[in-house]
């Protein structure tokens, strides 16, 4: 209401004009983003990927940022008729415990890694990526990046996760567990692979992680903390 009333005597003004002249203007003045370049929603939207990017590598990276977080990595359902039947058993009975912080700690290690691959993903977005994106939900980026690049970024992220994991000696840990309970009679064999589902939940946390921030930035104004990302999102505000 306050910008149509200041309108008034700009549309008295212009009055004079041709129609097609006096709407080019009105568009402009309503809509503060309607003037960006392709190429500067694109710079925008980079930005603040890599914003978000940045802080949760940098939270998931971190000691805990995974063991002691909402992104945790838990033991799959049915890892725990492992664990639950090794309790008795000599050197395992905190099997659960241990394997559940080796995990995390490989997660957390490997997370350090992930920024350069999400960065060059972030690069590749064409001009038409990016407006679709600006002008769709709130987590448009975050979607459009876990279709367009997953597949790669678990063939870069597994071997990472491979070496975080036998970093922490994981693995090694895991597969004796296994196999110490495959050895009890009438059991059902269990698989001792877990690079695979530490790989795809490490994954899914860092995805999440970076949802969160391009939400925020989306709907927090204080968490636009360059002149580009206010510009950028202040089109997506008057959509």
């Amino acid at each position: 209401m306050k910008k149509l009333i200041f309108l008034l005597p700009m549309v008295l003004l212009l009055s004079s004009c041709d129609q097609a002249t006096l709407q080019r203007t009105l568009e402009t003045v309503l809509n503060d983003g309607s003037s960006l370049s392709d190429s500067q929603i694109s710079s925008g939207l980079k930005e603040a990927l890599t914003v978000g990017i940045g802080k949760g590598v940098t939270v998931l990276s971190a000691k805990d940022g995974y063991f002691k977080s909402q992104y945790k990595i838990l033991l799959p359902p049915e890892a725990r008729k492992v664990t639950d039947k090794l309790k008795n058993v000599p050197g395992f009975a905190q099997v659960e415990d241990i394997i559940l912080e080796k995990i995390n700690r490989g997660a957390e290690d490997a997370a350090t890694r992930a920024k350069p691959i999400f960065v060059d993903a972030i690069r590749s977005m064409t001009f038409t990526d990016a407006r679709n994106i600006l002008f769709g939900s709130d987590n448009a980026a975050t979607q459009f990046l876990n279709k367009a690049t997953y597949n790669k970024l678990y063939q870069e992220f597994n071997p990472v996760i491979v070496s975080s994991l036998d970093k922490f000696q994981a693995r090694k840990y895991w597969s004796d567990a296994v196999n110490t309970y495959n050895k009890i009679p009438f059991v059902e064999k269990a698989n001792p692979d877990l690079d695979d589902y530490v790989t795809t939940e490490a994954l899914g946390g860092l995805f999440s992680m970076v949802e969160k921030e391009e939400i925020n930035i989306r709907n927090n104004i204080q968490a636009r903390t360059t002149d580009i990302l206010k510009r950028v999102f202040a089109a997506q505000d008057n959509r």
